[in-house]
């Protein structure tokens, strides 16, 4: 009785060493992935927004903030696959150096592997998942905040005093004596205003003047407004015979209709609705939009066990199968995974099927593989014959 509680605390002991030095490469191998992929993504990420920034004239202030957004949006994928592949090649390398196999005469086998690296994959689980349902779509909130401003103030914002400046490809000529902007230029007051715009399928000119312009947003229908007091407009040139005159005391000028925007909007404004909001909602959309929030850390947790598996190979076997085999994994897994949002945004299936197919069909394909290279499927042949 002595001898046999000696035993199981040796086996305690060497499980407990076995699993520091793999969850130690684990995480190794996890940070270097993530550094390599990271680095690619976010490098792009960052010239993208700024060059979609640049087109829409977002201040350079705000620039910052919209890539720390993107960023926060994108570390939950970059670390499911980091960890993917590092479980692999943490697998394969023990392989490789035969230290598996050392640890299969033990009686250490997928089981004991899994089971050693669930604190890893248990802490980034919880990560992920406080990513998913909360600091993502709180970035995608904050991140439409600035574009609506940036949207609402319009290419309007950036006059500069007592400058001729083009707007819509050159349909609109303003200009401006003084400019004085408020609440960070999401509003304009202007005096001495001169107007010159293409109207309508002939592109007939309209030349407007005013003594003075507030530019502001309507609280309703988001649509931004140039409000022109004491002017006059001409259409078409004064020298013309059927020129029109109009005098006015007061006139608000349309220069972005809100109505063009509702169909993006309505979109970011699911993504960025907590996630606590959206499990009690019946919409399919945002149905779909927590499922997806969920599937992303549940894919962790069966991606950890794929990557057992696929990690498992013999010292004589290709050195970059198993990774490569892991990428092609996570794609269709991904991209499965996409299609049943979509599927489930139109209401093709319904909220009960969900996403949640995707993850028992990977379970499914797992069993069946693990089956396989355990040989239970030539036992059951075996005892069948």
């Amino acid at each position: 009785m002595h001898l046999s509680s000696v035993v199981v605390q040796a086996l305690k002991l060497q499980n407990s060493i076995l699993a520091k030095y793999l969850i130690r490469n684990v995480l190794i191998l996890t940070a270097a992935v993530f550094m390599v992929i990271g680095l690619v993504i976010f490098g792009n990420q960052l010239v993208l927004v700024i060059k979609e920034s640049l087109e829409e004239g977002v201040p350079i202030a705000e620039l910052m903030p919209l890539v720390s957004f993107k960023m926060i949006r994108d570390v939950p994928l970059i670390l499911s696959l980091s960890l993917f592949l590092a479980i692999i090649l943490a697998i394969s390398k023990s392989y490789k150096d035969s230290e598996a196999i050392v640890m299969n005469s033990l009686g250490i086998g997928d089981k004991h592997l899994m089971v050693f690296i669930q604190p890893v994959v248990i802490v980034i689980f919880i990560f992920i998942l406080f990513l998913t349902t909360v600091a993502v779509p709180w970035s995608k909130q904050q991140r439409s905040m600035i574009m609506d401003r940036s949207e609402n103030a319009s290419e309007f914002s950036f006059i500069k005093e007592g400058e001729f400046q083009e707007f819509k490809g050159g349909d609109i000529v303003f200009y401006a004596e003084k400019v004085k902007s408020t609440e960070g230029e999401s509003t304009q007051d202007m005096e001495k205003v001169f107007i010159y715009a293409l109207s309508g399928g002939q592109r007939q000119p309209i030349i407007t003047l005013a003594d003075q312009a507030h530019k502001y947003t309507d609280a309703k229908t988001k649509s931004v407004y140039l409000r022109l007091k004491e002017g006059v407009r001409y259409h078409g040139f004064p020298a013309e015979v059927n020129k029109k005159i109009l005098n006015f005391d007061q006139y608000d000028l349309q220069i972005i209709d809100g109505e063009n925007n509702r169909g993006t909007t309505s979109v970011t404004k699911i993504e960025s609705k907590p996630t606590l909001d959206l499990i009690f909602s019946s919409d399919v959309k945002e149905i779909a939009e927590w499922q997806w929030r969920i599937s992303q850390p549940i894919s962790v947790l069966i991606l950890s066990i794929f990557g057992i598996l696929l990690g498992k190979t013999s010292p004589r076997g290709g050195k970059n199968l198993g990774v490569l085999t892991g990428v092609l994994v996570f794609i269709v897994y991904n991209n499965a995974l996409l299609v049943a949002k979509s599927s489930l945004e139109r209401g093709e299936i319904s909220a009960f099927v969900g996403m949640w197919w995707v993850h028992l069909t990977v379970l499914l394909i797992i069993f069946v593989f693990y089956a396989y290279r355990h040989g239970k499927f030539s036992q059951l042949i075996g005892k069948a014959f």
